[in-house]
């Protein structure tokens, strides 16, 4: 493929190793929208704000996570893509984000222990080590060990989800293997105490990953891609580091992995929100820009990174640092068409309020609600409001949670007793 841009220049196409072409370095990274409809499947608000995304100018829209399994979810809001849930608005989703010629990837992904104490279903682990983040330890469940059976069914599930995704006209998954979700308990030394073939040597530990890459990149067409979400370190004393990255990321080389995005983190230690419990994370924007410089001097794979970036500049440091794709989520939430802007010579339209709370985890509880506060003024297509108080923005995403649970709880009871649906 030729053109006339530099490989730095946010705007030049990508060829990923399946043969997909992304039309610009820019991606919409994931975030947590909970932003399901009845049924807990996207709906008009969801379809509108992808149309949104992709008519800005971004090149890969990722979605934010859609759940591989009914009884676990991230939030109550959470999208779920199983082999009961109806393909159609999956389809309408996609077709909407592709619309301006965006590709448009779906994350795939199962909580493990980071699951509410207030949800139905289950709360599973490599072990049974629960989430510690101090006094509001007791918002997450108490987790169960998983048994082999139940590893090989979630295996089944992450194929099931992505088969289903290729189905609706996704472009491609990104696996999530970060932030204290179950692959990255998996991965972690701190989470994962098993003495199976699921855990011990990081090997094992990352053999979850490495076959659930593997059997869905035998299961769909060689031009899907198949990405995956990995931290370049979780920031916890002892726990998964850079070197670790590096050598999962050798491991998921063989079994034709697209793309790697890079980011770090958990609720235990929420660098991802810039706020890591050990203040290592370089900088106000690009926060991991420097493990991913370095992981990216020995990665045969392409590799993206996400976390706090906004402006063209950074993007350009970033891959001048040999880093394949620029993701951005917070800056996308609050001006939706920002690489249109970025062509024209212009900014971020603003910025959102900072937080300066001692407490780490309620910082980045309202960080997280600062950014849904501006998906749902955008599903509803209204211009944002980034200067929206965080304690505010906390208190109206706790109603709506609230409400989304409710939503939750019903739906489940229907799906398990069917006879219970009528009404719901």
């Amino acid at each position: 493929m030729t053109n006339n841009l530099r490989a730095d220049d946010v705007f030049a196409p990508l060829q990923l190793r399946s043969g997909q072409v992304l039309p610009s370095r820019i991606a919409k990274a994931a975030m947590e929208e909970g932003m399901a409809g009845a049924g807990q499947v996207p709906d008009d608000r969801l379809i509108n704000m992808y149309r949104r995304w992709g008519a800005g100018g971004t090149g890969l829209l990722i979605t934010g996570n859609v759940m591989v399994h009914a009884e676990a979810l991230t939030g109550p809001g959470g999208i779920v893509l199983d082999a009961e849930a109806p393909l159609d608005p999956f389809v309408r989703w996609a077709h909407a984000g592709k619309a301006a010629g965006a590709r448009m990837w779906m994350q795939i992904n199962h909580p493990g222990r980071q699951v509410q104490a207030n949800m139905p279903g289950v709360v599973w682990g490599p072990s049974d080590i629960a989430v510690d983040i101090g006094s509001q330890s007791k918002r997450f469940g108490r987790p169960v060990a998983m048994t082999h059976p139940q590893i090989q069914d979630t295996i089944a599930r992450f194929v099931t989800t992505a088969q289903r995704a290729e189905q609706a006209g996704f472009d491609g998954v990104e696996v999530h293997a970060a932030h204290g979700y179950l692959l990255s308990q998996f991965l972690s030394p701190l989470v994962n105490s098993r003495t199976d073939a699921w855990g011990g040597s990081l090997e094992n530990r990352a053999r979850l990953l490495v076959e659930i890459v593997r059997t869905i990149r035998t299961m769909v067409s060689p031009g899907f891609a198949v990405a995956v979400k990995l931290n370049s370190a979780d920031f916890q004393r002892g726990g998964f580091d850079a070197d670790d990255a590096r050598k999962v990321i050798a491991l998921l080389e063989p079994v034709g992995v697209d793309l790697i995005e890079i980011s770090g983190g958990s609720y235990e230690s929420p660098a991802m929100t810039g706020r890591p419990t050990d203040g290592r994370t370089a900088a106000r924007e690009a926060y991991f820009l420097d493990l991913a410089a370095d992981l990216a001097k020995t990665s045969t794979l392409p590799l993206m990174l996400t976390g706090g970036i906004s402006r063209r500049d950074t993007a350009e440091q970033v891959l001048a640092n040999n880093v394949a794709m620029v993701g951005m989520g917070t800056a996308l939430a609050v001006t939706p068409d920002l690489p249109l802007r970025w062509r024209e010579g212009q900014g971020a339209t603003d910025a959102l309020r900072p937080i300066t709370w001692k407490n780490k985890q309620l910082a980045s509880a309202a960080s997280m609600a600062m950014v849904r506060y501006q998906l749902r003024r955008m599903a509803n297509g209204d211009n944002s409001s980034p200067r929206v108080r965080p304690a505010w923005a906390l208190v109206v995403d706790q109603l709506v949670q609230r409400r989304a649970l409710r939503n939750y709880t019903r739906w489940l009871a229907s799906r398990h007793n069917p006879a219970t649906s009528v009404g719901v």
